[in-house]
């Protein structure tokens, strides 16, 4: 009986560092976070300068004949 709770504790240590050592959703995480904050970015900039924009472009186009 005790040779089945050592196995069993063996396999679930040798799991639990497994788990421990991969790190493959940390970085998925990161890059979420990073894709997020491009995002915010982007739209932060396009309210900022989307008016302006527009007026240039809108001043532009009245000067081509």
């Amino acid at each position: 009986m005790m040779e089945r709770v050592n196995t069993f504790t063996h396999r679930l240590t040798a799991r639990w560092h497994a788990i421990k050592k991969d790190d493959g959703g940390a970085s998925m995480v990161e890059y979420a976070l990073l894709v997020g904050l491009i995002a915010i970015v982007a739209i932060v900039a396009v309210t900022f300068f989307g008016t302006e924009l527009a007026d240039e472009y809108a001043d532009i186009a009245s000067s081509i004949p």
